[in-house]
């Protein structure tokens, strides 16, 4: 039986994808980057063991001490955003409670985002009882990034007025381009996994004394390269298919938004490597990654999913004909 208290609370939720739905929706992935962010200054400051407990930051105290100094101040930081992104994701589950049977597909993925969180605070904690291992550092930013993935979704299906909305309607990208977003997906997420290995063996370890994977980082620099070369051209491909063909707007302006966050990271990562990996670029570079995944991920929901907008449907199809 629900109580009065419930049922009037749950009068005053949004019955519609309301603009609080969707600024939920925006803060859940900026969230989701901003972590990814302030865990990789946790790395690069070398206070990865700033904590060097877990939960407790101590084994006599929760919060940093001043014996801790500064290292136990950014670590500590860095814990107490998880609580921000759980705010954000109680917040959403809330405001599509009385969605949660007419929109499932959303309510689906802000449970999907809450339950990522413990996963990542227990991974979180693995990675200080290993003493910072980098494998398991790896899969903690792997982890943020399949939920930097979701939090693009939810962004994409929040602007959806029903959950059928873009099922009912023709796909924003034809069948030729569709693949090559899918490839695309797939290239992005061998990069950003290499990306990963390459992180694990370089110097910025989270700790002076941390283990690294004893791998050669040039090799793996270069191995880590060529996804990259082969992503650049397959967005360079898409990005003039859908110049020249008559593809929604949108879809368009996504794949020109992705070209543009692939040079830049390509280049960042290009010169942190012949600088010798300065923090500034390094930062930027896992930025970069978290962007680069949000936008990767963006650009194939909208070719994929979305319906293009009124009247580019028959000159899609006359320019694919033209073009095959």
């Amino acid at each position: 039986m629900t109580s009065p208290a419930f049922a009037a609370l749950a009068s005053r939720l949004p019955r519609s994808t309301t603009p609080l739905v969707r600024r939920l929706a925006i803060a859940s992935l900026v969230s989701q980057i901003v972590i990814v962010v302030t865990g990789g200054a946790v790395r690069l400051t070398a206070s990865g063991l700033g904590c060097p407990e877990w939960p407790r930051c101590t084994p006599d105290s929760i919060v940093s001490t001043p014996e801790m100094g500064i290292h136990g101040l950014i670590e500590f930081g860095n814990r107490l955003l998880t609580f921000v992104l759980v705010l954000i994701a109680v917040a959403m589950i809330g405001a599509l409670l009385n969605l949660r049977k007419e929109r499932r597909d959303l309510f689906r993925l802000a449970l999907a985002l809450f339950a990522g969180i413990p996963v990542q605070a227990v991974i979180g904690g693995i990675t200080v009882w290993t003493g910072l291992n980098p494998w398991i550092v790896g899969w903690h930013f792997l982890v943020s990034m399949a939920l930097v993935v979701l939090a693009t979704v939810l962004v994409n299906r929040s602007r959806l007025t029903t959950a059928h909305s873009a099922a009912k309607l023709p796909q924003a990208a034809p069948p030729v381009l569709r693949r090559l977003l899918r490839a695309i997906a797939a290239l992005t997420g061998i990069t950003v996994v290499l990306g990963v290995i390459v992180t694990g063996s370089g110097p910025h370890a989270g700790d002076h004394g941390a283990a690294r994977n004893n791998l050669d980082p040039e090799l793996l620099t270069k191995l880590h390269a060529a996804p990259v070369y082969l992503l650049v051209l397959a967005v360079a491909v898409a990005v003039t298919l859908a110049l020249r063909w008559a593809v929604a707007p949108k879809l368009r302006r996504a794949l020109l938004l992705l070209a543009a966050i692939v040079l830049a990271q390509g280049a960042i990562g290009y010169a942190q490597h012949f600088l010798d990996l300065p923090v500034a670029l390094v930062a930027l570079h896992m930025l970069g990654a978290s962007v680069l995944t949000a936008a990767a991920a963006h650009a194939v929901y909208t070719g994929v999913t979305h319906q293009p907008e009124p009247g580019t449907v028959r000159r899609t199809q006359e320019s694919v004909q033209q073009h095959r």
